[in-house]
């Protein structure tokens, strides 16, 4: 399990390569729900999202002969991205295995960062790839259930407590947990008494279902929003989530898309569905705010396409 220290190592670590991302308040949101609201611009992050702090605090704790025989990776777009511009500014050679399904956007964009891009039928298969090549030496970049990964997560903790350290909610968006127990520990180290609100969506509750049976279980993703569909939840999350989280939420794809079209005409922003569901989770959870609520939805990513958002129209509207 890893803790502030590792967190605040790994901040040092990668401050050179990552951007420091702003969280600002939000007028009509704070007067929506009743609360001062603070968005935390991780999707301007570098690639779009919050992978290149996972990757870098992984990679730069390579050797140097680690570095040289190169690394693999796993993704369905985002940490795809964050690895290959990771391991193009380190040197290191990566190839990431990507279900056939993935968003062209995506895979071009990795191509475009210095990765090698290989499609497999779906993600376990990327998986079970990627473990083959582990085998034969190559450095096996988890994306979520990996100490270092985890470590630069929580980076984005450390900062939303810098720029709002009156913070008494955070709502993070759960795919495979890294990012959770990473920001969950940081904050809930650094103030105990800030609650933490956690959300999935339909068809990709990993957490959800190891929460209701009290063990890690294995989920066929079907969630539109793709960068929470991990087919596992990370055995570290589950625990953090037991002990540290206040309510975990479940939202509809079609509340995320609500709740991304409210922030793109309202905030002038574009997030992918997975970190619109924390806005989705803060209706739910408007009841547990008041005026004196200072409340940071982690707005996680923003790798849509206007194919998606074509998509996503058609099928809500």
């Amino acid at each position: 399990m890893i803790t502030l220290s590792d967190i605040q190592s790994a901040n040092t670590r990668i401050a050179s390569y990552v951007r420091r991302t702003e969280t600002v308040r939000n007028h009509t949101l704070s007067q929506r729900l009743s609360a001062n609201v603070y968005l935390k611009l991780e999707l301007f992050q570098k690639t779009g999202s919050f992978k290149p702090r996972a990757a870098f605090s992984k990679m730069l704790r390579l050797s140097e002969e680690e570095r040289q025989r190169g690394a693999v990776a796993v993704s369905g777009g985002n940490f795809a991205q964050g690895a290959a511009y990771a391991g193009h500014a380190l040197g290191v050679h990566t190839t990431v295995f990507m279900p056939a399904f993935t968003p062209k956007n995506y895979v071009e964009a990795t191509q475009a960062y210095g990765a090698q891009v290989e499609l497999t039928p779906d993600i376990q298969a990327a998986f079970d790839a990627a473990e083959d090549y582990k085998t034969r030496g190559r450095i096996f970049l988890h994306p979520y259930d990996d100490s270092d990964v985890m470590a630069g997560d929580g980076t984005i903790g450390l900062e939303v407590l810098e720029d709002v350290p009156q913070a008494t909610d955070v709502i993070i968006s759960v795919g495979g947990g890294g990012l959770m127990s990473g920001i969950t520990l940081a904050v809930k180290s650094l103030k105990p008494d800030t609650r933490v609100w956690t959300v999935e969506t339909e068809g990709a509750d990993s957490l959800g279902r190891a929460l209701q049976a009290g063990q890690v279980v294995r989920i066929q993703p079907t969630s539109l929003a793709r960068t929470l569909g991990a087919p596992y939840v990370a055995a570290d999350a589950l625990t953090i989530a037991q002990q540290h989280v206040a309510q975990h939420i479940l939202v509809s794809d079609r509340e995320a898309y609500e709740a991304q079209r409210f922030l793109l005409e309202r905030a002038k922003i574009l997030p992918e569905l997975s970190a619109a569901a924390t806005l989705a989770a803060a209706y739910k959870l408007q009841s547990n705010f008041t005026g004196d609520s200072h409340l940071v939805l982690i707005l996680c990513g923003g790798n849509v396409s206007l194919d998606d958002l074509a998509m996503y129209k058609s099928k809500f509207e």
